[in-house]
């Protein structure tokens, strides 16, 4: 009796559906972590340049490898793949306006300037906003911003690639590298100063 009322114990207890656990935590900000910050340009797939935040809050994919309006400072939005992304040089954000244009902000807090990774087959990443489902970042040839009510995944538009700016060290010190602390004649060993 005891064996069949802990086998009917175990089937009621349901395996942790962690998938939807991450869906459901991805779609809120993450107020409270650490944001981990990258910098890298977006090499657009139509325009073969890069994408710029401009002074006048313009956003275009005319850039050159290296510019200075092309550098851009990515920070995570969650611990899923939502990111906000902001010029170095103006330090606007790219944000999308209701009528689907990209725009660049001062502030970047509202979902209007969040965007979410899509990693595709071919390598290429999308940008899709995420206040406006299904509309996603691209640009035509001659640079200038796609209206994102016409856009889709598929479509090469919307392709984009990460790429390390011009001069960008791979050695250089990242967020979270951890730099070994040195001991200096002042120091005692094993005391760190300011650390009781």
């Amino acid at each position: 009796m005891k064996l069949k009322s802990s086998r009917l114990a175990m089937q009621s207890v349901s395996v942790p559906n962690f998938k939807h656990h991450v869906t459901e935590h991805s779609r809120l900000s993450d107020r409270m972590s650490r944001r981990l910050t990258r910098t890298y340009q977006l090499y657009s797939r139509t325009s073969g340049k890069h994408v710029q935040v401009l002074g006048n809050k313009r956003v275009v994919a005319n850039g050159e490898d290296g510019d200075i309006h092309a550098k851009l400072i990515v920070e995570t939005d969650t611990f899923g793949s939502r990111i906000r992304i902001r010029g170095a040089k103006t330090g606007f954000y790219i944000c999308m306006n209701k009528k689907g244009k990209l725009v660049g902000r001062r502030k970047g807090r509202g979902r209007d300037c969040i965007f979410t990774e899509i990693v595709l087959e071919n390598n290429y990443t999308a940008l899709q906003n995420a206040k406006y489902k299904g509309w996603y970042m691209a640009f035509t040839r001659k640079g200038r911003p796609r209206k994102a009510a016409r856009t889709r995944q598929h479509q090469r538009e919307a392709h984009f690639m990460k790429r390390l700016p011009r001069g960008h060290l791979l050695t250089e010190p990242r967020p979270f590298d951890v730099v070994p602390y040195q001991f200096s004649k002042r120091s005692k060993a094993g005391h760190r100063p300011g650390v009781n």
